[in-house]
């Protein structure tokens, strides 16, 4: 049982090849940089086993469908014995960012559902229409192989309404669908899962708040496996300081800037997703760059560390009072799973609030999933790496499975 999952960006594609049997990736594709003359095919081919070999294609890919092509046929190589053909396929798994209020759970994709998620284009301009290109080229490539859809906003779609609406004109609710929607939903909720399996107890019974602090962060409260609130608004730019994006900000200041420096809405756009967060703060969007600045004594930099911790702290304190009691908190993602400085920054001051770190434990440098509180910490603290395409690759699975069984009884 072999599922390709497939991330589809405006100028990259990300391919995995999972078997579902044991949930060992037997390869992973990036396709960097589609469109310009130096674009790179990378794949890692039996990944994870003796066999392993990275094969490069640097050469000028026009468009999606060259760029799968050519990822296609480096899986499907015989010598590589990753996949003979796409017969041995169960499934295709996409990730899709925006899923509108239509989409609360992965669906099996048509013509119907194409159609709605361009519908749903104008939610995530960025997104979307990348989404269904690698969605087009995997069904003109791969005929006959059923295509699911797994959307990064459908786990945030049981917010309640005091959650999600905003405190505006409710026309631009019904009209525009203007709502809060959350994202890094797939991240949130294989990390929840993952969490509970280590506690030994069901996710139903626990309260959590899971932290996805990359490039893009996001922090959710999750209560009984089920998100009750979230960072992330409308669009990826809500909630948290990340590394270009500006996160919270007075809502008055798009037209301050509109009116004094005479700057129009694609501008401002572009310096609120691009030049801001870390990047506007001290000239730097990567926080390994930034502690080597630290350590070189650059105060914006330190500047813009204590910032986001800061946030960061703000939002856990937001987000224990919508819960009420929380049983854990869970860092995930590239600075939450690797940056002990920023975990250790985000937690200080808490201990009032039963959260405790361990400063040995924090400080370890550890690839798999770990516990770094201390022994008084009554909220229990973890690590735990994040695996998006396994969780797309297991929810493509359930939904396969689940739509076989059901043919199976009406036949």
């Amino acid at each position: 049982m072999k599922i390709l999952v497939i991330n589809s960006g405006s100028s990259s594609i990300k391919l995995q090849l999972l078997s579902m049997v044991d949930e060992q990736v037997f390869a992973s594709c990036l396709i960097e940089r589609i469109g310009e003359e130096d674009s790179l095919c990378r794949c890692v081919l039996g990944k994870g086993g003796a066999a392993e070999q990275i094969v490069e294609r640097r050469q000028a890919i026009a468009g999606h469908q060259e760029g799968m092509r050519l990822a296609l046929s480096l899986l499907t190589d015989p010598d590589q014995a990753v996949l003979n053909d796409h017969n041995e396929l169960l499934a295709v798994g996409h990730r899709v960012v925006h899923g509108g209020e239509d989409f609360h759970t992965p669906c099996q994709i048509d013509g119907e559902l194409l159609k709605t998620i361009e519908a749903n284009a104008p939610l995530a301009p960025l997104h979307n229409p990348a989404n269904l290109d690698g969605i087009r080229v995997a069904m003109e490539l791969l005929p006959g192989v059923p295509q699911v859809a797994v959307f990064d906003t459908a786990f945030h779609q049981t917010m309640p309404p005091r959650a999600f609406h905003y405190a505006l004109p409710q026309r631009f609710y019904r009209e525009n669908r203007l709502r809060r929607y959350g994202f890094h939903g797939t991240s949130h909720q294989y990390v929840a899962g993952e969490c509970a399996r280590l506690m030994g107890r069901p996710l139903g019974e626990l309260n959590l708040i899971t932290i996805h602090l990359g490039n893009g962060s996001s922090m959710t409260a999750i209560e009984g496996g089920k998100s009750i609130d979230t960072s992330l608004g409308l669009t990826p730019l809500e909630g948290l300081i990340m590394g270009t994006r500006c996160g919270d900000i007075d809502p008055s200041i798009p037209a301050f800037l509109a009116r004094n420096r005479g700057m129009d809405i694609e501008e401002i756009d572009a310096v609120l997703n691009k030049e801001s967060g870390l990047k506007g703060i001290c000239g730097l969007g990567d926080m390994r760059d930034i502690h080597q600045a630290i350590e070189r004594g650059d105060t914006a930099a330190a500047l813009a560390l204590d910032m986001l911790t800061y946030r960061n702290r703000r939002y856990i304190g937001a987000l224990m009072a919508v819960l009420g009691r929380v049983d854990a908190i869970v860092f995930t993602a590239g600075i939450g799973e690797n940056d002990a400085i920023v975990r250790e920054k985000s937690l200080a001051g808490l201990e009032n609030f039963g959260i405790v770190l361990d400063p040995e434990k924090n400080r370890r440098r550890q690839t798999v999933a770990r516990e770094i509180g201390g022994a008084d910490s009554r909220t229990r603290l973890w690590v735990i790496p994040t695996n998006e395409e396994l969780a797309i690759a297991r929810q493509t699975l359930a939904l396969v499975q689940a739509l076989t069984t059901r043919n199976e009884e009406r036949s």
